[in-house]
């Protein structure tokens, strides 16, 4: 399992879009005046530099994650055949979260045996569980 980005290029891409929100909000140069009057405008704000940046960062660091890639698709969880090809094309999927859409970069795999597509990171899918069918417990080793 490999992670899609690294860390050098998260942490750059999250500086850039601190760094546009932050020259929105307090614009360097002094003789532009701030934005709003009263402590409600400034809640306003940095609602919106949270909205603007935790997103990112969520997405950046589902990138940086381990698990975010595999390089190989292990079982089937459908029929737990060997016979699995990873799909070489990497969608996305959005995510829903408290703090607004997430973009995440998605794997899939497919079976050759029944036919059937799936996801190798979904839990206990990866190398590291083996691609091994839940125990009775509904986890990878029971409960």
């Amino acid at each position: 399992m490999a992670a899609l980005t690294d860390r050098q290029k998260a942490r750059e891409k999250l500086s850039q879009v601190f760094q546009s929100i932050l020259d929105k909000m307090i614009p360097p140069d002094t003789s532009v005046p701030l934005e709003g009057r009263q402590f409600i405008d400034f809640e306003d704000q940095g609602d919106e530099l949270a909205r603007t940046l935790v997103p990112v960062f969520l997405e950046e660091r589902a990138a940086l994650d381990a698990a975010a890639g595999v390089d190989c698709g292990g079982c089937c969880p459908h029929c737990g055949s060997q016979r699995v090809y990873l799909i070489r094309q990497v969608g996305q999927v959005e995510v829903r979260t408290p703090h607004g859409p997430v973009v995440l970069k998605k794997q899939r795999c497919r079976c050759r045996a029944c036919d059937r597509s799936f996801s190798p990171s979904r839990a206990g899918l990866g190398p590291a569980e083996r691609g091994l069918p839940l125990a009775q417990g509904g986890g990878p080793r029971g409960a």
